[in-house]
């Protein structure tokens, strides 16, 4: 594994369905059990040894900046002197220390998800890359999308899940409702989960400038018509930050100190 594979992460977007959270924030600012959905996702990539992230930044891209450069003084204890010298905090412990190396890129405020993710080709010195969104958390097994983009060689590899259904599900017999099930159940084909491992070359070959450009469309799909898109199936849990509901959902999950997607250490179970 080459832990120095750089993971971006589209963070630019508004979050306009989950505008009681999110109104004064970046989307992937939104808090589940205090700390941002963008850092869970952080967690569990340096969970398996990657420690180079490039944020692809837009609306409100400063609030993430900010929660960065004072991340530290967020998360942990410390003393500061208000009567002498510069007011410097003394901070008492080392929760905040992380191995993370990251890169903030302005992308743009209206800019398209292919857009963002070409605009920081520059960035991207090693032979390939990840790719995630910034709105949502998994247990995605990230060692195994490794092994199965370079053992496919392939340009691209997708991570596919199976969502839960937001509606209730019927079972038809001709113009007859056989079986009516209220509760969610899951989607029994493969949607992207996001989670993606790219070469270096997609950038070019696959992406331009234009500004609305949308990765999910041209760039994916003619990348599919090529035979150049691997799907790394994942049948765990994986889940998207969409609505109101869905935040309340997480929260809860993480509430209970047994959310899926927490890998990292046992010792800070009492984040």
């Amino acid at each position: 594994m080459d832990y120095d594979t750089p993971v971006v992460i589209l963070c630019g977007g508004q979050g306009t369905r989950i505008r009681e959270v999110s109104e004064r924030l970046p989307k992937g600012m939104v808090e589940i059990g205090g700390r941002p959905v963008l850092w869970h996702i952080m967690k569990l990539y340096s969970h398996y040894g990657y420690h180079r992230f490039i944020l692809c930044l837009g609306y409100k891209g400063w609030e993430i900046k900010q929660f960065f450069l004072d991340y530290r003084a967020h998360l942990s204890d410390f003393t500061i002197s208000l009567s002498q010298g510069d007011h410097q905090p003394q901070f008492h412990n080392g929760r905040a220390d992380e191995n993370w190396e990251i890169t903030f890129a302005e992308t743009g405020l209206d800019a398209g998800t292919g857009a963002r993710l070409r605009r920081i080709r520059q960035y991207i010195d090693t032979p390939s890359f990840m790719m995630t969104y910034g709105d949502g958390v998994s247990a995605v097994d990230i060692d195994r999308l490794v092994k199965t983009h370079v053992a496919s060689g392939r340009i691209g590899t997708v991570t596919g899940v199976h969502p839960t259904s937001k509606f209730g599900e019927m079972q038809v017999d001709g113009d007859r409702v056989a079986e009516f099930n209220e509760k969610p159940t899951q989607v029994t084909g493969f949607v992207s989960g996001g989670y993606f491992m790219f070469e270096r070359s997609f950038l070019d070959d696959y992406l331009n400038d234009d500004e609305g450009l949308f990765l999910e469309h041209e760039p994916l799909q003619r990348l599919a018509r090529d035979g150049q898109l691997t799907v790394n199936p994942h049948e765990g849990f994986w889940a998207a930050m969409d609505t109101y509901k869905d935040y309340q959902q997480l929260n809860a999950l993480w509430a209970t100190g047994q959310a899926p997607w927490r890998l990292w250490e046992e010792e800070q179970r009492s984040w």
